[in-house]
């Protein structure tokens, strides 16, 4: 396995302290509406609005100095990345789907990042990008690939932890698949006893496909656009079916609605794949006293 525990626990201490120890709480009116206790983890109460911003500050620390840094993004790394380049002082170029939102191709350039909107989808984009860093002798970096920012992502374990409380489910949306196997990396050494549950949107069911081992050659069509992958990374592909108990499927109805619930009870605006998990914990009938999810997003 190339996530390293080790890594995991130097990233808990030493990523930019913005995006670390986020609250972390119950809340009765949303158990009550889920009918089932649940811990949730608000990765939303930092600059950039998401959980990315660990992840992207620990690959910083490992990349070359000075040299020009290039993604692909459907929006919330990219801005991750450009935050980071701008603190450990690395230009940073993203490319992203002319169909991205707005609002998240705004804010990285707002960060300080050369965006290039590329026609088609995001696994368009991610392959343009590539050829441009090997073309001008940038450094390619991609969600899901790179074991640092799963090592930074794993950091949401290692507080989920430190509450004490007995977690026997973590529930997360699944997308690029950094967050998930970073953070079940962690819980597979320190608490073994806790399933994790990856969620994916239906209308993006490729990463549930690749889990259960079956192929899958599909669009990706849902209002969830930070977990709509298409074409998933073959070495996240392998985290996951290493490292996750099970994968659920949820409709974008639910997501909205999830949403919804999010800002009823929590009063916290979440973006679709940022109430991913919570659709998961309301729609299926995941076993346990106690599950924690993460809010891994607001910028909607």
């Amino acid at each position: 396995m190339d996530i390293d525990l080790d890594n995991i626990a130097r990233a808990a201490k030493t990523i930019d302290p913005v995006f670390r120890d986020t609250p972390q709480y119950v809340d009765e009116q949303l158990c009550a509406a889920l009918g089932r206790r649940v811990l949730v983890k608000v990765e939303t109460a930092n600059p950039l609005r998401s959980f990315k911003g660990r992840g992207a500050d620990f690959l910083a620390s490992t990349l070359p100095v000075g040299r020009t840094v290039v993604c692909a993004s459907a929006g919330n790394f990219g801005q991750a990345v450009a935050y980071a380049g701008r603190n450990h002082g690395f230009p940073v170029e993203v490319f992203v789907s002319d169909r991205a939102v707005p609002d998240k191709v705004r804010r990285m350039r707002v960060l300080g990042a050369t965006v290039h909107e590329v026609p088609g989808d995001f696994t368009g984009a991610k392959e343009v990008a590539r050829r441009y860093a090997e073309d001008t002798g940038a450094v390619f970096v991609e969600d899901g690939r790179e074991p640092a920012v799963c090592e930074g992502a794993g950091t949401i374990a290692v507080e989920l932890l430190r509450s004490g409380v007995s977690i026997d489910a973590v529930v997360v949306p699944l997308g690029d698949g950094a967050l998930i196997t970073g953070m079940a990396r962690w819980l597979k050494h320190h608490s073994p006893h806790t399933r994790v549950v990856g969620v994916c949107a239906a209308g993006a069911p490729a990463l549930a496909h690749a889990w259960a081992g079956r192929e899958w050659d599909g669009p990706a069509e849902t209002i969830a656009d930070g977990i709509a992958v298409r074409v998933p990374v073959a070495e996240s592909v392998a985290r996951v079916r290493e490292l996750v108990d099970d994968v659920v499927l949820v409709p974008d109805d639910a997501i909205r609605e999830a949403a919804d619930l999010a800002l009823r009870t929590l009063g916290l605006v979440l973006e679709p794949a940022g109430a991913a998990g919570l659709a998961g914990l309301a729609v299926h009938d995941i076993p346990g006293e106690t599950t924690a999810t993460v809010l891994t997003g607001s910028n909607v």
